[in-house]
């Protein structure tokens, strides 16, 4: 009897235990299932978000290109001017870029000797304003203060200058404003006096330095440029030079892309800045089915996109096309390349974008569906022009819907689609009730 009571006892001291245990259990179980339904929660709500961009698209703005990046080789109306003394080294007269008439001084070959005339030209040029130092009552007062003031001012200018060219044009123009002061005062100073002596010895030297020089001017109107690889004469813009281009041809060449074409020191050459061309090869679609006097675009190194006119095509056995761009803007900038990556945009059209997955087709008529606040709408839109995976859309107006033939009724029904409209992707139109 004892032991019974005694295992009652410990079996009632016990329950309590047991009880508390499940209770937790059961409270970790309730616990560990609402973590389980927030995160499913969670999940839902993230692939709600996640999937709700896919199903509507909002309209905007936008263009669509038909574009590919071709090699372009650089091909210009230029005529190359060189004299017979290039050895002797040149000094430019006209800056690269710089524009040129006819018949205008291009650059000029240096005579012989002429770093020993300079020489000496300098030392009396020394001689000449100290003499000039001891003569100044020769000089009238208002020739020489506007002299000097001019001289005053270009020192002054000078001191601010960081192009060469310029530089290279005040210095010269100080030494002729300096040169007149002097010859002022020989012209002043009485026969057989120091000064007319140094003034005229210093004419001689020059004289000898002004006849040895060969100045080369300009053959025809254009830009300057001292950018010569010799391939002036064989890529020309004629038409004995365009029937000789192919694939082959032009590889033959060996040219570097985006290498820019190193000065010469010898020559220049004078540049048509009206037009400038560029040869490529393509296999495309767009090439093979391309037109002389087609327009198209060209977007070159810069950046900058300009339009541009085919103006020879030649197909060759292999299928790839050959053809030649004429360009009026960005001149300048293919100066300095014979050899070049652009892209070649076939067309472009700008208006309302929109993916592809939102048109559907019925009856050869394209639809998209309109989504405000939930409300649905299949409206019928002109598709402009359709890529690989958008389009440019737009509405039709009154007179292209009659030719479709809608009635007046449906006309005046006809809602147009619009800017930041939102538009379904994959519509089902049996689920649209407007």
């Amino acid at each position: 009897m004892e032991e019974q009571k005694n295992e009652d006892l410990e079996k009632n001291q016990n329950e309590p235990k047991i009880t508390k245990r499940k209770r937790q259990f059961n409270k970790k179980m309730i616990i560990y299932f609402v973590i389980f339904l927030v995160a499913l929660y969670l999940i839902y709500t993230i692939y709600l978000l996640v999937k709700q961009p896919t199903d509507i698209f909002t309209l905007e703005e936008g263009t669509l290109y038909s574009e590919e990046t071709d090699i372009g080789y650089i091909i210009r109306d230029e005529v190359v001017i060189q004299g017979e003394n290039y050895k002797n080294g040149m000094e430019k007269i006209k800056a690269e870029g710089e524009k040129v008439a006819v018949n205008e001084a291009v650059f000029r070959y240096y005579t012989k000797n002429e770093d020993t005339l300079k020489e000496k030209i300098a030392e009396l040029d020394t001689k000449i304003q100290e003499a000039m130092a001891s003569e100044t009552n020769l000089i009238p007062a208002a020739d020489i203060r506007s002299l000097e003031t001019q001289i005053d001012e270009k020192l002054l200018e000078i001191s601010s200058i960081n192009d060469t060219t310029k530089l290279e044009e005040y210095k010269k123009e100080i030494n002729e404003l300096i040169t007149k002061k002097a010859n002022i005062a020989g012209d002043l100073s009485p026969q057989g006096s120091y000064l007319k002596e140094l003034i005229e010895e210093r004419r001689n030297y020059e004289s000898q330095l002004n006849s040895g020089a060969e100045y080369i001017n300009s053959s025809k109107s254009g830009v300057v440029s001292y950018k010569v690889d010799g391939l002036e004469e064989v890529l020309k813009p004629t038409e004995e030079c365009l029937s000789t281009l192919s694939k082959s041809y032009l590889e033959k060449l060996d040219l570097q892309t985006g290498k820019t074409i190193p000065t010469s020191e010898e020559c220049g050459k004078i540049v048509d800045n009206t037009y400038s061309y560029i040869a490529t090869i393509s296999n495309t679609e767009e090439a093979k089915n391309a037109k002389v006097d087609d327009s198209v675009n060209v977007r070159l190194p810069s950046g900058e996109e300009v339009s541009a006119k085919i103006i020879y095509t030649l197909q060759e056995d292999s299928g790839d096309m050959v053809l030649v761009l004429r360009i009026e803007k960005g001149v300048e900038e293919l100066i300095n390349y014979r050899k070049i990556s652009f892209d070649l945009i076939w067309w472009s059209e700008t208006g309302l974008k929109i993916p592809n997955q939102a048109i559907v087709k019925q009856d050869d008529l394209a639809y998209v569906v309109r989504n405000r606040a939930g409300y649905l709408n299949k409206i019928l839109v002109k598709v402009k022009r359709e890529g690989e995976k958008y389009s440019i859309v737009e509405s039709y107006d009154t007179e292209e819907l009659q030719e479709l033939g809608f009635t007046s009724e449906e006309i005046m029904s006809y809602k147009k689609i619009n800017l930041y409209d939102e538009v379904v992707l994959n519509p089902d139109l049996s689920k649209v009730t407007g």
